[in-house]
């Protein structure tokens, strides 16, 4: 199990290398799915203004009966906010929510509102005002760490010229056959930890037969595969699931995949159709 393994974020915070993901999962139905997951030995928990579950989560991490301190909490300050003023409001009422004195990690959601996702504006001004409400919380103890997620190259870089402290994190979509070299190189020269989302591609990796073939080669599941091949390009998977099983199984990855295993994956022909969850902006991009 890699339960105890952990990155250091360049602050100097540890962070446990695999987080459990809630989107998608209700506010009533997380309680139990967090609660259940911290008892079987998850440290890191993710959710979001926009999963609408953050009170759930914050109850799960209690019902769990493990410290507080213990546990890593990330949530993301919602893609549609880009003032300042907005910003600080939305931190407290994260940590309102949450019912929580402190957010382990808060990173803004997206570069730009899910409405305008594919559209050219990049909203430099929105998210350095956004920014600066993240590093004054951080400044006053109120979140352990900040970050980012869906944040191409430029968008890095408009923060990374006017920040007064450095993101943390990257939250990406990323997963076999759908990983941004450039994009990862980036952020790791620039130390900033990057986080896959999606690592099972929503779904789609389950359909891959080349992704099957080599599974069944470590005899292992797609799932702990996809996993894995994140692991070793140095990344922190976040699987979502409410199924303990599931949560298990994600779990137990103490198996490692050849280099040339490793390259045949990273060069897989690319997911071009998310099925019915291509209309989600993060997919349809792709």
């Amino acid at each position: 199990m890699i339960f105890n393994e952990k990155y250091t974020l360049s602050n100097g915070i540890e962070i446990p290398k695999l987080g459990l993901g809630t989107w998608m999962i209700s506010d009533e139905n997380v309680v139990d799915a967090v609660a259940q997951a911290i008892k079987m030995g998850y440290r890191h928990i993710d959710t979001a203004q926009a999963y609408a579950n953050e009170v759930g989560v914050g109850k799960g991490v209690k019902a769990s009966g493990i410290p507080r301190k213990e546990i890593f909490v990330t949530t993301k300050l919602a893609a549609e906010v880009k003032s300042y003023e907005e910003a600080v409001a939305s931190i407290e009422g994260s940590l309102q929510k949450l019912d929580m004195e402190y957010i382990d990690l808060m990173i803004i959601h997206s570069p730009k509102p899910w409405a305008n996702f594919l559209e050219s504006e990049p909203y430099f001004e929105g998210n350095r005002e956004a920014w600066r409400a993240l590093e004054e919380a951080y400044k006053a103890g109120k979140l352990r760490a900040i970050g980012l997620s869906n944040f191409e190259i430029q968008d890095l870089e408009n923060i990374l010229s006017s920040c007064a402290v450095k993101p943390m994190v990257n939250q990406i979509l990323t997963h076999i056959s759908n990983t941004p070299k450039e994009l990862i190189d980036f952020c790791k020269e620039q130390n900033i930890l990057v986080e896959a989302y999606s690592p099972f591609g929503h779904g789609e990796l389950f359909k891959n037969k080349q992704v099957q073939a080599m599974a069944e080669k470590y005899k292992v599941s797609v799932s702990q595969l996809a996993i894995r091949y994140c692991l070793q390009l140095g990344l922190l998977p976040l699987p979502k699931t409410a199924n303990p099983k599931h949560m298990e199984a994600n779990a137990a990855v103490d198996f490692v995949i050849s280099e040339s295993d490793m390259s045949q994956l990273q060069n897989l022909q690319t997911i071009e159709n998310y099925g019915e969850y291509s209309h989600f902006p993060v997919f349809g991009r792709v």
